[in-house]
């Protein structure tokens, strides 16, 4: 058995020239000790925006004199960690960073390259390797993988439908990533026709999303979505400038006009931006962060004279033929068993029982009237508990809901490409494997409730850092296949 641990093994310093300036990293060993690679953290891809750039789209990256080390990782996006009990990560928002790890810096490898958007429900995470380490996929000495911050919540997501501020900001973050790696990517021996894009949930999403959009057109080539679709729960928007209007008046800002309220905004301290209680309707004061996600999301941007990353819906996008990547998606057998700390919190389970419409999903109850929420509150009640309580005992019921919440919009978007794309290059897969790392699955043992949880799979993918999780031999083999079936599609498609 060995273990996992963040005990990586210096070998040497290497330098790197890209368009800002000289880039100084390291030849790092993977955990395992089966190859050796190049690491370089903390790269800005785009100016700090900060100050009067805050909630603005990014701006290109500035220069820099002499040899920048690139050794520790950027400062992370400012946010409230659901998976460490809502903390607050103070960050920075000067955080456009990305990380660049390759397994060979010859210029003439032109190795593929997977450029990975971390999930979080565009509110809380971070590119870097405490959890999204690249040693599984450096030990295939064939991929080249690019890891990025990106602005978060409102910093990232809020939409005042103005030309400043059209919304969107999170995911052209991510579009300035993508041309800094077609810039730079050849210096550490990719190709920048090889490009794949790769996101986990709330990155899957954003994945799609780039696939369709006008804004990220010969950034790359393929996308690999896990356990995340642009039509999934967590991304479902409404009432975006209501919503900002809202905030600013929870924070002592009564104004009915949005440059007004721009400046201030701009001016209050990033904590109170975080994590907001910028409810619209006292419906949404029931609906659980977690099981229901977050309101700052990704919009369909109006027309006001700006470059806009998102024109119409993505389903109305797909039909018309815009989605041409080769795609890979695909989710756990489980996904829900995540959601099992949340469910027993009494308060959850609390609201849940007493407001069953909470129950149906975002994107029919914000088009729907109140006899209809209760009427299909009914059914789905009745489908998965028998018109039982919501109470830890129908933990299983409770986790198959969760499950579908996560699984079925992404099938359905499956479908949906595989139906109106014009090429055969639509792919799917479910994760079903089982090991001693699979942290997060372990929830549901109390319950007896077997499968891979939500983000599970990710951790064959990534070494942890954080989490400090052993490889056995069962294990191992999973981590091969997956690295195997992950890198070989990005090279072949």
């Amino acid at each position: 058995m060995i273990a996992c641990n963040n005990k990586h093994k210096h070998v040497d310093s290497v330098t790197v020239s890209v368009e800002q300036g000289m880039l100084r990293g390291e030849q790092k060993q993977t955990i395992t000790g089966d190859a050796t690679y190049y690491s370089f953290k903390g790269i800005p891809y785009a100016a700090p925006p900060t100050g009067l750039w805050r909630f603005k789209a990014p701006q290109p990256p500035l220069p820099w004199k002499g040899v920048r080390n690139a050794t520790q990782h950027g400062n992370v996006c400012p946010h409230v960690d659901a998976l460490q009990d809502m903390l607050f990560i103070p960050g920075s928002e000067d955080c456009l960073f990305l990380n660049v790890y390759t397994p060979s810096l010859k210029r003439k490898s032109s190795l593929a390259v997977m450029v990975f958007l971390h999930g979080g429900g565009y509110a809380f995470g971070s590119g870097n390797d405490d959890f999204y380490g690249p040693d599984f996929i450096m030990n295939s000495k064939n991929v080249i993988v690019v890891t990025i911050n990106y602005r978060l919540d409102t910093l990232g997501f809020l939409c005042l439908d103005t030309k400043d501020v059209p919304g969107n900001a999170g995911l052209k973050d991510q579009v300035a990533a993508l041309k800094w790696v077609q810039k730079n990517i050849r210096n550490f021996g990719g190709d920048p026709k090889k490009v794949t894009i790769i996101g986990q949930s709330a990155g899957a999403a954003a994945s799609a999303l780039h696939a369709i959009s006008p804004m990220s057109r010969g950034l790359f080539r393929r996308v690999i979505l896990m356990s995340g679709a642009p039509i999934s729960e967590f991304t479902t928007e409404f009432e975006r400038t209501r919503r900002a209007f809202v905030l600013g008046r929870n924070l002592g800002f009564n104004a009915t006009d949005p440059t007004e309220l721009l400046h201030f905004l701009q001016s209050v301290p990033v904590r109170d931006l975080l994590d907001t209680s910028a409810s619209v309707i006292a419906a949404e004061e029931v609906i659980d962060f977690i099981v229901k996600s977050h309101y700052f999301v990704t919009v369909v941007e109006k027309n006001l004279g700006q470059e806009p990353f998102l024109m119409e819906s993505p389903t109305l996008s797909v039909e018309k033929g815009l989605h041409e990547a080769d795609t890979l998606i695909g989710f756990t057998s489980a996904e829900g068993i995540f959601s099992v700390p949340f469910f027993e919190k009494a308060l959850t389970l609390q609201k849940y029982g007493r407001y069953p419409e909470a129950l149906v999903p975002r994107t029919i109850f914000y088009k729907t009237s109140p006899e209809t929420h209760l009427e299909l509150a009914d059914s789905i009640v009745e489908f998965y508990t028998g018109s039982q309580s919501m109470a830890l005992e129908n933990m299983q019921q409770l986790i198959a809901y969760s499950t579908d919440m996560f699984t079925y919009p992404v099938m359905r978007y499956a479908r949906r490409l595989s139906d109106f794309n014009r090429n055969d290059n639509i792919y799917m897969y479910e994760f079903t494997s089982k090991t001693n790392r699979n942290y997060y699955s372990k929830e549901g043992d109390r319950y007896g409730i077997d499968g891979v949880a939500h983000i599970d799979d990710l951790l064959y993918l990534f070494n942890a850092n954080s989490l400090n999780l052993t490889i056995d031999a069962s294990s191992a083999k999973v981590i091969h296949e997956y690295v195997t079936l992950f890198t070989n599609f990005a090279i072949y498609g």
